[in-house]
């Protein structure tokens, strides 16, 4: 027979909107490592690349890349922090991460979107305006027009 488990409140809940950002599956997974970690009521959490990476089973370069991507997109912000080791010295300790309010995140997505289709709308006109002058289309971005 089949026996409900009972939570004891070690889980967290993940926006549904983080899957429909673009983001690569494993800055995915990063962001839901740092959601399981961090202090409810401060939003922020300090973890390692390394310890990341473990945890995840990726390498620590690979922690980096997508912790830059979560940043890039809003979605965290790190902080660096400093620690003083047993014989005095001050060395860098790990990343501090703050988890932003999603909609930072969806804004600055649909913003760029915007972005974009208004770039290939312009860049539309400028290729009808060639053909009506009869001249070849060069994009700027020195791509050829499909």
């Amino acid at each position: 027979m089949y026996t409900q488990q009972r939570y004891t409140g070690n889980y967290f809940k993940v926006p549904n909107a983080i899957f429909h950002l673009g983001l690569h599956q494993t800055a995915i997974s990063v962001y839901a490592y740092l959601m399981s970690i961090e202090d409810r009521r401060t939003y922020e959490c300090v973890a390692s690349y390394p310890t990341i990476a473990r945890h995840l089973n990726i390498a620590p370069n690979t922690v980096a890349k997508y912790v830059r991507q979560l940043v890039e997109r809003m979605l965290v912000r790190t902080e660096r922090t400093e620690i003083i080791t047993k014989a005095g010295e001050m060395r860098n300790g790990c990343l501090r991460y703050h988890i932003l309010p999603i909609q930072c995140a969806i804004d600055l997505y649909h913003e760029r979107q915007m972005d974009e289709l208004e770039r290939t709308c312009a860049q539309q006109r400028a290729q009808e305006k060639a053909e009506r002058l009869g001249i070849e289309f060069v994009p700027a971005d020195g791509e050829q027009s499909a």
